[in-house]
């Protein structure tokens, strides 16, 4: 079987969210299972490992009524081909890869030259699976456009969301003028009077995917859904979740470069008790036994940091040390800052986002904290935990399919305050009792989070799609 993965990130070459790390794990694992499993994914001004890239061929691509030059660049990685796709008008920008005012020409171009890419190169894939609404237009094109090629006509198409707040929304206008779709094809993509790229990949794709089983079944309600949740009950039946996985050699305590002492389940108390001197060290906290508990993420509301904001100075007050990394809106790096700042040796935080001190996070803590509002699927819970650093999580999305209270970590239902405390509370209480706490501690490091298992349920997906008339 032959797996074409179109993301418009991939780690290691460049990412920055989530779905990189799934266009970048997932592959090899598929690999390893011998299937060819190719990615491909924009050339952009800033990607790494540029030195390793060789050019393959160039053609034109239609964008509205125009021509754009494409370049096709490859390179082998972990096993995976990976082709990178070369505009730079289009790619060739600052250091951030998506934000700019023409966002929506710039994938519509790449949504086609993927297609584009497979007519110059020596790759037909069974199954063509998309990511997110920067590709979106991709399954749209094929059945449109493409599908009287007879190297197109029984390829399937799989459509996977990462995060459903990001659609692609424009002006219907962008349809035809950029993005080449005309008169009752604008249909396809047409929802609530506006063109709606996902709208479009849903309805056009074989199969649908979401990150997590509880994430595919939270979407369907308009809590979680942005306005899609209709349109996701239409096609519900070819909607799933699959929990995502984690890379674990890159994630392994007992070989992790950056952290203090390397340590495995049989020499984790050593190894943590090392990790936690150095991280109290670092950010000048009190070595007083108190249990620390950890935040590695983006300040952002959904990520229930108003619930924190409420309970914060509680959790110091009730014995708890505080370490937090990250950056994003004003409000909350305020709020953090001035929180380290009016309790000095209890909390410590580092506005910004340092890869290496993550990792020191992760292994120098007790605890970890992740009391999202929302979270389609979430990997700083499972990195955690292989770190055996007890997650406190909310219960949705991937969290709550992967976390579960009182076996290998905290959770909480309900989006209270009062309720995070209580985990929190819960959490220190155990940290007390070294036998059941050193218990699961245990049973956290053992989770197979790897993407092994994911690589299956993926598989089998794919087998199920193309065995379709």
């Amino acid at each position: 079987m032959k797996i074409l993965y179109a993301a418009s990130e991939a780690a290691p070459f460049a990412k920055s969210g989530g779905l990189a790390d799934v266009a970048g794990a997932l592959p090899k694992e598929l690999i390893r299972d011998g299937i060819d499993c190719r990615v491909v994914m924009p050339l952009y001004g800033n990607i790494r490992f540029r030195e390793t890239m060789e050019f393959v061929t160039s053609f034109k691509v239609p964008v509205g009524w125009r021509m754009q030059y494409c370049g096709v660049f490859t390179t082998v990685r972990d096993g995976v081909t990976f082709y990178f796709l070369d505009n730079e008008y289009y790619f060739k920008r600052g250091k951030a890869l998506y934000g700019y005012y023409d966002d929506g020409e710039r994938f519509a171009f790449f949504s086609r030259a993927v297609l584009e890419m497979l007519r110059a190169i020596d790759f037909i894939p069974d199954v063509l699976n998309c990511s997110d609404w920067e590709t979106a237009l991709t399954p749209v094109y094929l059945n449109l456009y493409y599908r009287h090629d007879l190297r197109f006509a029984k390829m399937k198409t799989v459509f996977s969301i990462h995060n459903i707040a990001y659609q692609g929304q424009y002006g219907l206008d962008i349809l035809g003028s950029t993005c080449g779709i005309y008169g009752e094809d604008i249909s396809i993509c047409e929802y609530n009077s506006d063109a709606n790229f996902m709208k479009g990949a849903i309805v056009a794709s074989d199969e649908v995917n979401t990150v997590s089983p509880t994430y595919a079944a939270e979407i369907l309600t308009p809590e979680y859904a942005h306005h899609l949740d209709q349109l996701l009950i239409d096609n519900k039946s070819k909607l799933r979740g699959i929990l995502n996985g984690i890379d674990f050699e890159t994630n392994d305590p007992a070989t992790d470069a950056v952290i203090t002492k390397n340590y495995d389940a049989t020499t984790v108390e050593s190894g943590k008790a090392a990790c936690k001197s150095a991280l109290i060290e670092h950010f000048g906290l009190e070595d007083d036994g108190s249990p620390v508990m950890g935040m590695v993420t983006r300040l952002a509301g959904h990520k229930g940091l108003d619930l924190v904001r409420e309970i914060g100075y509680k959790l110091v007050e009730a014995g708890i040390q505080l370490v937090i990394l990250g950056t994003g809106e004003a409000q909350f790096e305020r709020y953090f800052a001035d929180l380290a700042a009016s309790n000095p040796g209890r909390v410590g935080t580092l506005i910004g986002f340092d890869l290496k001190l993550a990792q020191q996070i992760y292994s120098g803590c007790d605890l970890f904290l992740m009391p999202s509002q929302s979270e389609p699927c979430g990997l700083s819970q499972m990195v955690s935990c292989r770190y055996g650093t007890l997650p406190v999580v909310r219960e949705t999305g991937g969290l709550k399919d992967s976390i579960h209270d009182g076996e290998n970590g905290f959770s909480f239902g309900e989006y209270k305050s009062d309720l995070l405390l209580d985990a929190c509370l819960r959490a220190k209480d155990l940290y007390y009792n070294k036998p059941e706490w050193d218990a699961m501690v245990q049973r956290a490091m053992a989770c197979d989070f790897s993407w092994k298992a994911a690589a299956k349920q993926y598989e089998a997906m794919y087998e199920e799609v193309c065995n379709r008339w």
